[in-house]
């Protein structure tokens, strides 16, 4: 049987092109933070823990480039609409006590920094690992935004639970289909140029 140092490192010689996920069982919350220190220096890796299970995902070329696309043209949005925010992008955000821990694709804190960010933004091209919305329940992440086949499911938490939303709680005047245009484009500078005016076009309606 391999041990997690040599699934570790098959997963890191694997094409930029492809996605690849590892799902490890029996993992403590020493062995999860342990694991997290000697990963400090590897940004690219994505790391997710709930309850024992570990899931570490060496994310594919589009991913990466979905993931940046949309932070950008959010970050446009904000700046346009002069939303005061800060971007933790794939800060690790941990709990012990609920035995939970992940790393956003993109995050933020609206208005002001809080000890979890407001909306958290997840993007899926390979399904079956870790229910991150479970992570994100027991963290206690307010609203969490799942790009996956070009378009947005937004949740938002209450009482506990998520409910699903048709437009953010933290961003109700953010047009979502505009968004997942923009985030599908080959061209990026286009994309964040054209966002931008028509974000400009509809404030001065």
């Amino acid at each position: 049987m391999l041990s997690i140092a040599e699934k570790l490192d098959n997963l890191q010689r694997h094409t930029t092109d492809s996605e690849q996920l590892l799902i490890i069982n029996d993992i403590s919350w020493q062995m999860y933070e342990s694991l997290l220190e000697d990963l400090a220096d590897n940004s690219y890796l994505r790391i997710a823990y709930l309850e024992g299970i570990l899931e570490i995902m060496s994310p594919s070329r589009r991913h990466e480039f979905i993931k940046t696309n949309i932070g950008r043209l959010v970050e446009v949005y904000l700046e346009e609409t002069r939303t005061r925010f800060y971007g933790l992008g794939s800060t690790t955000f941990r709990q012990e006590t609920v035995a939970r821990g992940i790393e956003p694709d993109e995050c933020y804190c609206i208005n002001c920094e809080k000890p979890v960010p407001d909306i958290a933004i997840e993007v899926v091209v390979t399904s079956g690992g870790i229910n991150s919305l479970e992570i994100y329940r027991g963290l206690q992440v307010p609203e969490v935004w799942f790009w996956e086949n070009n378009c947005f499911s937004l949740y938002y938490l209450d009482n506990g639970n998520y409910q699903t939303l048709a437009r953010s709680r933290f961003l109700p005047q953010l047009d979502l289909s505009l968004l997942a245009g923009y985030v599908v484009s080959p061209e990026p500078m286009d994309a964040v140029i054209e966002f931008r005016q028509k974000i400009r076009e509809q404030r001065q309606k």
